[in-house]
């Protein structure tokens, strides 16, 4: 009986200690010190394709995903609308009902959703990509990050020029739309500074309301196999993700034809993302730094700094520019250099449209 009269105190004792060794201590501000603090919730929606498109898209995932590893304190989430890209908006309002508290939306086809949005939750901001969005102050909660793509255009233009030995080009647009309008002019005049006489042939995949023309390889193929049999011999899209096409008609054809025709991508370093036999046909790329963009635009929210209004990324800023992995355009950037710095210094304008 004292026996276990000894055990049931014994016991007593080991109760009261493991209860106060499971005692948290208070932080200063009074929660668990093992409750990690709330993350800031940050969120994107893609347009129409979205990860994977080795262009604009998966430029903004890079910086989503860098701010990601920069900043632990931030959970992000990312979307994609449907093919039409008719629920746009419904998921930029799903990221606001759910807390979030700085929503991307990636691309121009986002200006009514990001408007609508921003305006029914002003606690809330917004980043939206190549918008015109308008009456955009400083205190707005919406910010539109613009892009010069014509004076990237400009530059890659001016390379097709050199490198054609036909003296026609082409340009293969995703769709018929001003922000698209702005690269098609930017490449024409980059080429025409080069040769005034060479040929621009011009062809859009698709018109609103069919924003298909950024997400169909076959269709982008299609253009350009009938851009290179016209005797175009450098062809640049600004296509999103119907550019896969082009890479694969220019190897196609260059094949088929005992020749070496050159694409030119777009957004990205599309060289980097290519398969590795499109590679060798793929000229340069017009450089849009989306994912500067991204993780400019997230690091000054998380650090108080988020400004409405517009920001521009442009050649001056490093915003915009041209890339040279796979050497195909070293011999000429002795040429491309000094048009870069007459943009840079205004003694050269280009067009927009």
């Amino acid at each position: 009986m004292k026996r276990a009269v000894r055990l049931v105190a014994v016991l007593g004792v080991l109760m009261l200690l493991a209860g106060a060794c499971s005692k948290k201590t208070p932080t200063s501000g009074g929660s668990s010190g093992t409750s990690p603090a709330a993350k800031i919730k940050i969120g994107m929606v893609y347009d129409l394709a979205g990860r994977g498109d080795h262009s604009f898209n998966d430029s903004a995932y890079a910086g989503l995903q860098k701010a990601q590893k920069d900043f632990p304190n931030i959970q992000v989430k990312d979307l994609t609308p449907v093919a039409s890209g008719a629920n746009r908006e419904a998921l930029m309002r799903l990221l606001a009902q759910q807390g979030y508290k700085l929503i991307w939306g990636n691309g121009f086809a986002f200006q009514d959703a990001c408007v609508a949005v921003a305006k029914d939750y002003p606690s809330i901001k917004f980043a939206c990509e190549d918008t015109s969005a308008p009456d955009l102050t400083a205190s707005s909660n919406l910010v539109n990050i613009s892009f010069a793509a014509n004076e990237g255009s400009f530059l890659v233009g001016a390379a097709a020029a050199i490198k054609s030995k036909t003296n026609k080009i082409g340009f293969i647009g995703g769709v018929d739309v001003p922000l698209i309008h702005s690269f098609q002019a930017g490449y024409i005049a980059g080429a025409k500074q080069i040769n005034p006489n060479i040929s621009v042939d011009v062809k859009y995949l698709t018109a609103p309301p069919d924003f298909s023309g950024f997400s169909d390889p076959a269709k982008g193929k299609e253009a350009a196999l009938g851009l290179f049999g016209g005797g175009d011999d450098v062809i640049y899209h600004a296509a999103g993700g119907s550019g896969g096409g082009l890479f694969a008609a220019a190897e196609e054809y260059s094949k088929a034809n005992n020749t070496h025709v050159w694409a030119i991508g777009v957004d990205s370093d599309q060289y980097l993302t290519a398969p590795a036999d499109q590679q060798p046909y793929i000229l340069t790329s017009a450089l849009k730094q989306v994912d500067v963009a991204v993780y400019d635009t997230i690091k000054g929210f998380l650090n108080g700094q988020f400004q409405g209004g517009t920001a521009t990324f442009d050649l001056k800023s490093g915003g915009v520019g041209y890339a040279t992995t796979g050497g195909f355009i070293d011999d000429i950037k002795d040429l491309l250099e000094p048009l870069k710095a007459k943009i840079i210094d205004g003694t050269i304008t280009v067009p927009n449209a």
